[in-house]
């Protein structure tokens, strides 16, 4: 497309809006960092959560530092929507849990569905597992992880990313008794995956984003943009 955009705006000026979406693990408890991170770079940002997402983050917090409500149910009947569409996805921490049910179209939480609408509608998704070297092991997750990278989703995994920590520890691995590894944040686990967001997403207003960064060229998936 031709034309270039300094950041994730629409052509008449609004910010474009990405979903940070929050899995069960200890490290959804520092997505104010991510949330953060994306604002910086011209992101409206809104957060959901999976179920057991929601027992990590505090929601008070994030939704004033956001200004949107975090959103972890399905609406009921008649409720209006709370948060504006989306232009982007970003699932950090993406748990086993999710990755698996993701994969096979199960849309039985709130996060799950937007993604799988999401996906089908051609709006742009990044996921950043996150999970212990056994978990990792299991043959249906690298599966997982590589039908969604075929389909488009950008999976950022590996020892390039974060080194995979024993079961039971929440720390990349080795861990020493007497100097422990230090735990990651969801901030700097996804590093700049909204940039590549913006590169590859669905151009609303006809403008293309800014190039991929080099050192985001590497991830389980051919960083293609989601199906259209």
């Amino acid at each position: 497309m031709a034309g270039r955009m300094s950041g994730p705006h629409t052509s008449n000026g609004h910010r474009r809006v990405l979903y940070v979406i929050a899995c069960g693990s200890p490290l959804a408890r520092h997505v104010g960092r991510l949330v953060d991170l994306a604002q910086q770079d011209g992101w409206q940002v809104c957060v959901v959560t999976t179920p057991d997402g929601a027992k990590f983050v505090d929601r008070t917090a994030l939704a004033r530092q956001t200004g949107h409500p975090v959103r972890t149910h399905y609406k009921n009947p008649g409720d209006p929507d709370v948060l504006p569409p989306a232009d982007g996805m970003l699932v950090c921490p993406a748990t086993v849990n999710t990755v698996n049910k993701w994969a096979v179209g199960i849309a039985d939480t709130l996060a799950l569905g937007l993604l799988v609408e999401g996906q089908g509608m051609g709006v742009p998704i990044a996921a950043v597992p996150y999970t212990n070297v056994a978990m990792a092991a299991h043959p249906a997750f690298r599966a997982s992880l590589a039908r969604l990278g075929e389909w488009g989703v950008r999976v950022v995994f590996g020892d390039h990313v974060v080194p995979l920590h024993p079961p039971g520890t929440g720390r990349p691995g080795p861990v020493r008794a007497s100097r422990p590894a230090p735990r990651p944040d969801a901030g700097k686990l996804a590093g700049r995956e909204h940039n590549w967001i913006a590169a590859h997403g669905r151009r609303r207003g006809g403008r293309a984003g800014p190039p991929l960064p080099a050192r985001l060229g590497r991830g389980v998936g051919p960083g293609r943009p989601g199906a259209r």
